[in-house]
């Protein structure tokens, strides 16, 4: 009777990999309904400012003036929507080479999750101001938004959530602290996916190089590698 075929264990590189691909999709599942409002915020205007527009032109003498300014206002509005729009594909495939500085990083991923955070009761406090150096986009915006939804998901509302930051040797090392507050809780339920875990936010810290470490559900702190400096050009 011939043996039966034997089954490979997964390399714990493979299996680490699996997990951040997991952890990664749980993620932008959790971005989704930030990343929607972002996709349409710039397109509503512009059916409100067609309809002004249009009542100016059915005017017996229609100002011109004003309907330039109208259709200057919907060009403006449509590049922004745009830009949006690209902007949030490169969530979905990152460009690994794209740097960013820790108040510019700091800056666009709490301005992503502000609003969806404030309706289910946390506040931000952002005190990462300019400081020297850059890291990878795609690495602050995985390992930073991941903590801020676990810290989230850990913490009952309402809270503060306050975000530090400081240049050292070893990289850009960020500290989110969240301290519960006195209010009533938010009414808004959190979008239907699963939480995102402490084990996700190492799963993702782990693929872009950055170390994480949980003091508590209160006291997160990520240290993100500082990015190499560009090769100088040959000649």
């Amino acid at each position: 009777m011939p043996n039966p075929p034997s089954v490979q264990e997964p390399s714990p590189a493979f299996a680490a990999q699996r997990l951040a691909e997991a952890a990664r999709y749980t993620l932008l599942r959790r971005l989704a309904p930030s990343m929607r409002h972002h996709l349409v915020v710039n397109l509503q205007p512009i059916g409100m400012i067609y309809e002004v527009m249009d009542r100016r032109l059915k005017a017996p003498q229609p100002d011109l003036a004003d309907v330039h300014d109208s259709a200057h206002k919907i060009n403006g509005f449509a590049k922004a929507a745009l830009n949006s729009c690209l902007d949030i594909v490169t969530w979905l495939a990152p460009d690994e080479e794209v740097l960013t500085t820790a108040e510019a990083g700091v800056r666009e991923c709490l301005g992503l999750v502000a609003t969806s955070l404030t309706f289910r009761g946390y506040n931000l406090r952002n005190e990462v101001g300019r400081l020297p150096g850059e890291v990878r986009r795609s690495c602050m915006r995985n390992v930073l938004t991941a903590a801020l939804i676990h810290a989230t998901d850990d913490t009952m509302a309402t809270a503060d959530i306050m975000l530090a930051g400081q240049a050292a040797e070893r990289g850009l090392v960020l500290t989110l602290t969240v301290r519960p507050t006195e209010g009533e809780p938010s009414f808004i339920a959190e979008p239907a996916y699963r939480r995102l875990e402490w084990a996700d936010v190492e799963a993702l810290a782990a693929a872009d190089g950055v170390a994480v470490t949980r003091e508590g559900p209160l006291l997160l702190r990520l240290v993100l590698p500082w990015a190499e400096p560009p090769a100088a050009a040959g000649g």
